[in-house]
């Protein structure tokens, strides 16, 4: 391993031996950094913090620090990164609290651009983007392929489905469907992120499958309930819409995030 002689590294951490830890970084002594990290410089690791294969940290950020909870009292919960991510300067990512889930989960592929944030007792999935200032309160989840833009804001408790797209400088209250655009200071829903849905590949039959639900979801009349029976038996075979079926069904605590009203869907 690489550590560079200003790092302050403390007794138990474990490092793997071809991960780099620059100039004076600071190591807590329940941290676990796998093979091929890089931490470049000024990066400070705490708590019981484990950082996947091959993820690179910029200057200044600080990961595994204290929840910002009230509600905290130093219990040993965690921060768990995945693998190949690309931290950014100034990143912050919290652990978990004990009256969580006691643990703060990012997954695979991330790219966390400067000054974005993950509260604690967040779930992030893989291959995510944050935008420069980007933030999550705590106890968020966040699906695959999201993107947040720049300075955009998740309130507390609030879910974002896979491969939606959320505005910069947005504000989210409610949960927002996979497969989703979010627009506004107050994120309002703006049809479906059809071209994130092309660059991966997604087949002309399931995005226009995805629309059409996202039609029937939010264009429809009668109860919500009644519009996702409607929604899952008019498209049962299509992968995506079962994703959003799935979604709207489950429990939460935040009520959907819904569309303008009487605003224009943009197509991409």
């Amino acid at each position: 391993m690489a550590i560079h002689p200003t790092a302050v590294v403390a007794p138990g951490a474990v490092i793997a031996a071809s991960a780099e830890i620059g100039p004076y970084c600071i190591i807590g002594s329940n941290v676990t950094i796998a093979d091929g990290c890089r931490l470049a410089a000024h990066v400070n690791v705490d708590g019981h913090t484990q950082i996947g294969a091959g993820t690179v940290v910029a200057p200044f950020a600080s990961l595994g620090g204290r929840p910002q909870s009230t509600s905290y009292r130093g219990e040993p919960t965690r921060l768990v990164i995945g693998a190949n991510c690309d931290i950014r300067e100034s990143v912050t990512m919290n652990r978990g609290t004990a009256e969580g889930r006691g643990v703060t989960e990012v997954g695979n592929n991330g790219f966390f651009m400067a000054y974005s944030h993950v509260g604690h007792d967040c779930r992030v999935g893989d291959n995510v983007i944050f935008a420069n200032g980007a933030t999550l309160g705590g106890h968020c989840v966040i699906g695959d392929h999201v993107f947040m833009g720049g300075l955009s804001a998740a309130h507390q408790f609030t879910w974002i489905g896979a491969h939606a797209m959320v505005s910069g400088i947005t504000g989210i209250r409610g949960d927002v469907i996979p497969f989703a655009r979010v627009f506004g200071s107050v994120g309002r829903l703006n049809g479906i992120n059809s071209l994130g849905m092309r660059r991966r590949a997604f087949s002309p039959d399931s995005i226009r499958a995805v629309r059409a639900a996202y039609h029937m979801l939010f264009r429809g009349d009668g109860l919500l309930a009644d519009r996702v029976n409607a929604v899952a038996a008019a498209h049962a075979d299509d992968p995506g819409v079962a994703a959003i079926v799935a979604f709207v069904r489950a429990p939460r605590k935040r009520p959907l995030c819904q569309p303008t009203r009487g605003g224009v869907e943009r197509e991409d």
